[in-house]
């Protein structure tokens, strides 16, 4: 069924950083277990209010850069590229990752409060644990292959969000399947947004090893740049996976509506622009 739905679908097209951040525990990491049970409330444009207080809305907006929006008005942008449509808003916090030049920006919007760049000096990496009250972000660094051949060490972060209860982890640009103490860094993780492209990232196989490890309620594809390179990763996810494609750039999810079954919830991208 999904096969024919993706036909439809074709080829889309100096940081600051952030100078006030406490040290407030992880959930994620610890507590394990998610809750069970999935409720679609409605086709929300991200403008909109959020419906409860532990509701978070999550929007595509363009290749790995997501909205992560909590009740009390917080706005997040991961892998933020100086652009995200034509709204006025400006984010609290963005995250970054120099990998390429489409996850991160070298003149980001001066009023943004909160800059957090997934790199540091070379090969030392960077810790973020930013608490803005009603959201927790923090990030576990990984390795990243060096532009001049070799490795960077510490050159990529996976961002965490806490939020709501939940825990949302952005994949970045991942070149290699996480250790154990990476894996335990992160913690337990409800959505997870994962590159999918199969090349530039990962090899497609490793990725699904990754999202099977982690086994996350809602899988989130990105970085993937045609509907042929979307179908492979569903294909090596639908024996253990739901397969949801919703058709919107907009999901909302809280912890008593995440689904029984691990989904992957695929998601158009949108850029960003006010309601009319």
């Amino acid at each position: 069924m999904y096969r024919l739905l993706l036909a439809a679908l074709g080829v889309l097209a100096a940081p600051a950083v952030a100078d006030a951040q406490s040290r407030r525990p992880s959930h994620c990491i610890a507590i394990a277990d998610a809750a069970p049970g999935i409720e679609y409330l409605y086709k929300a444009a991200w403008t909109d209010p959020l419906p409860d207080d532990y509701t978070v809305r999550i929007h595509y907006i363009a290749h790995a850069s997501f909205l992560i929006q909590t009740p009390g008005g917080l706005n997040a942008v991961t892998d933020y590229t100086g652009f995200i449509g034509t709204t006025p808003l400006v984010p609290d916090v963005v995250t970054m990752n120099h990998a390429h030049d489409s996850h991160w920006t070298n003149a980001p919007d001066p009023a943004i409060p909160h800059v957090l760049p997934g790199w540091g000096p070379f090969g030392e990496g960077i810790d973020h644990n930013l608490d803005l009250g009603e959201m927790l972000v923090r990030n576990v660094t990984t390795d990243i292959r060096s532009p001049y051949g070799g490795v960077e060490e510490d050159g990529n972060s996976i961002f965490v969000f806490e939020v709501g209860g939940l825990c949302i982890g952005h994949l970045g640009h991942l070149h290699h399947v996480p250790n154990d103490q990476q894996f335990a860094a992160l913690g337990r993780l409800d959505v997870v947004i994962a590159p999918v492209d199969g090349g530039m990232t990962m090899p497609l196989p490793e990725m699904v090893q990754v999202l099977q490890r982690l086994r996350s309620s809602v899988v989130i594809p990105s970085h993937w740049f045609s509907s042929y390179a979307l179908r492979l990763f569903l294909d090596g996810m639908e024996q253990e996976f739901e397969i949801d494609l919703t058709g919107r750039s907009d999901y909302e999810v809280s912890l008593r509506t995440l689904p029984r079954r691990p989904t992957v919830v695929v998601l158009m991208p949108s850029y960003l622009r006010d309601s009319d």
